[in-house]
């Protein structure tokens, strides 16, 4: 089975070539169908920004390490026990790529992103086919394209920055990071009833997108001030929501002091492992009062993400596409930057 995968640990970007990360399509062997599990045929895989983080060795440093999770396809195969979601062989699909065990503590204590069962099969789904669990999949709205079906997944993250921040109607949101995860969570804060809706972003085109999707202020933190910029829009008073996406190191130092008092302050990203960030607690934990929480996978949110596909505009995030024969080119063009987002067509099923 042609399969994308890491065939050497390091960064995909790195100038040394010798240390550079690969990226390579193999062939694996297909996973067996078990009785609840599901066999998807798989239209499009969209690259996650965590995945040049799975060929820096940041989860293992085996390989080859087969790469994707944010899909979409049609069911080939099922089970004859899946049956509990009345799901049809032919039905238009997306996913969690996590498999849940549904009776560990976490599970059972409303904490299914804890779960110490938790498995991905190894299955990945930047593939000609992936096996999955009936329960991580999700039939597509007649609506919704396989194209777009592929975003359930940055979908679900963005419905969980909103549940995790839980904005009041009017509240003044700040979002660090205009990729797909901040453009995306800019779309569900802003049906929240965001006021000030601020995208702070170095990239021009970026905040370009930002502002169609109605940001109403854009800060460069390049070019200028953040925190005095944040005080202007906010009078002073700073945002009560603050949210950061960006994963840079650079970008998190400036967001306790642009967060009100009393507000909340989410470091929703993936940062790199063993980065500690300097924090005065008697001035924001103790005289500001901040909650700071950070982010883990998107528990309970795959139902209402289904639901929310057509009401997002999505199209931007669907305009690069590579056919899974040339992965090597698509995370080349992934590491660019240039691009909202780079998705793969793993088949022609459209």
């Amino acid at each position: 089975m042609k399969t994308a995968a890491v065939t050497k640990i390091g960064r995909l970007n790195d100038p040394d070539e010798e240390k550079r990360g690969r990226v390579e399509l193999i062939d694996l062997p297909e996973e067996e169908v078990g009785d609840e599990d599901v066999k998807i045929r798989v239209a499009y895989c969209a690259i996650c920004g965590s995945d040049p983080h799975v060929a820096e060795g940041a989860f293992s440093m085996d390989v080859p390490q087969g790469l994707g999770h944010e899909l979409s396809g049609v069911i080939e195969v099922l089970g004859k026990k899946a049956v509990k979601k009345g799901l049809k062989v032919g039905d238009r699909i997306a996913g969690n790529f996590l498999q849940f065990c549904g009776t560990c503590y976490y599970c059972q204590n409303g904490q299914q992103h804890f779960c110490t069962h938790t498995s991905d099969r190894k299955s990945p789904g930047m593939a000609e086919s992936v096996v999955w669990h009936e329960s991580q999949v999700y039939k597509l709205p007649d609506s919704v394209s396989l194209k777009t079906g592929c975003l359930l997944e940055p979908v679900s993250v963005a419905v969980r920055v909103a549940d995790r921040t839980n904005p009041r109607v009017g509240s003044r949101i700040a979002v660090s990071g205009g990729g797909p995860i901040g453009q995306l969570s800019l779309q569900l804060l802003r049906m929240r009833g965001a006021t000030s809706l601020t995208l702070i972003e170095p990239i021009a085109r970026r905040r370009e997108l930002a502002a169609s999707f109605g940001a109403e202020h854009l800060i460069d933190p390049v070019g200028q001030d953040v925190i005095e910029e944040a005080m202007k829009i906010t009078g002073g008073l700073g945002f009560d929501v603050v949210v950061d996406v960006s994963g840079a190191p650079a970008a998190v130092v400036n967001l306790p002091p642009i967060t009100a008092k009393g507000g909340t302050l989410l470091y929703g990203a993936m940062y790199p492992v063993g980065y500690e960030m300097p924090l005065n607690l008697f001035k924001y934990c103790y005289q500001n009062d901040l909650t700071i929480a950070g982010l883990l996978l998107s528990p309970y949110t795959f139902p209402r993400a289904v639901q929310l596909l057509e009401h997002l505009d999505l199209d931007p995030f669907t305009s690069v596409v590579f056919p899974l024969d040339k992965a090597t080119q698509a995370y080349d063009a992934h590491m660019t930057g240039l691009h909202t987002k780079v998705l793969i067509r793993c088949n022609d099923l459209d």
